[in-house]
């Protein structure tokens, strides 16, 4: 495991019982990251197979640690245990089944070094895609998104994915709320980040949903109340009539094959 301040990046990773899942995005990581990190595997059920699979890694792979989540169950306390345990101004929330957005995570780390704040990828513009996982729960995030752009100014197009890049000493402004149901706490994240009128940075991603199995926690009626937690947040912070923010895009080579940046 790293020192304090020898890595420039940590990456968080919220499981339940993904092994295969796991094993995969550990090696992924791995071979694509050039840059000094660590990962941490945060996992609230005792016998979880986590640990097992980190131990199975570490000996090629030491950037690595299994962190038990001793804050609750579920993925806001998940975080904010991983949080509490990084030791990078720098994390990445991530999911251990989404492969697809590795390839962006340099691009994030560019938008944050040219000055960016709060780093949001979109399934939902510039390319951008969601494949797979639960229709219902695409068609929440989907509708929510885009009613949001419409009811309210938040500028980003993704609040909703669970990928976010954001500083370590900005966490306890971006997320108040220890009863968010599932990855709900994105979206607090997200919304809480405009109303900090943080500088804010989109790269599209092509999610694909559990490519590799696995059970989903999506739970309608929880999930239902999260989004429209924060929907409602949004709307009564950021009106529709303020103006929106500028949004910093990193579109990379993956997505249409032609490189763009624009701000």
């Amino acid at each position: 495991m790293m020192t304090m301040g020898s890595s420039q990046l940590t990456i968080l990773l919220p499981v339940r019982n993904e092994a295969l899942n796991l094993k995969i995005m550990l090696k992924l990581l791995k071979a694509v990251l050039d840059i000094p990190h660590e990962v941490l595997v945060i996992y609230d059920d005792e016998n979880d197979v986590a640990p097992i699979i980190v131990n199975e890694i570490y000996r090629q792979y030491p950037n690595v640690q299994a962190v038990f989540n001793q804050q609750g169950r579920g993925v806001a306390n998940a975080i904010r245990c991983g949080v509490a345990a990084a030791t990078s101004e720098r994390i990445l929330i991530f999911a251990a089944d989404e492969v697809g957005p590795i390839l962006a995570i340099e691009d994030m780390i560019e938008l944050m070094d040219g000055g960016v704040e709060f780093v949001s990828c979109t399934r939902y513009a510039y390319g951008g895609r969601r494949l797979g996982g639960s229709l219902l729960g695409h068609l929440l995030s989907f509708l929510a998104n885009k009613f949001l752009r419409l009811f309210s100014s938040v500028a980003l197009t993704d609040s909703t994915t669970g990928i976010k890049m954001f500083r370590k000493s900005d966490f306890s402004r971006l997320t108040h709320d220890s009863f968010s149901a599932g990855w709900a706490v994105a979206f607090e994240m997200a919304v809480n980040a405009q109303i900090l009128d943080l500088k804010l940075g989109e790269v599209p991603i092509i999610s694909i949903d559990r490519l590799y199995g696995g059970k989903s926690t999506f739970q309608v009626i929880p999930w239902i109340k999260g989004y429209l937690n924060y929907f409602w947040l949004a709307m009564t912070k950021l009106p529709v009539t303020a103006k929106k923010p500028a949004v910093a895009l990193k579109i990379p080579l993956n997505i249409n094959g032609a490189e763009l940046e624009a701000e």
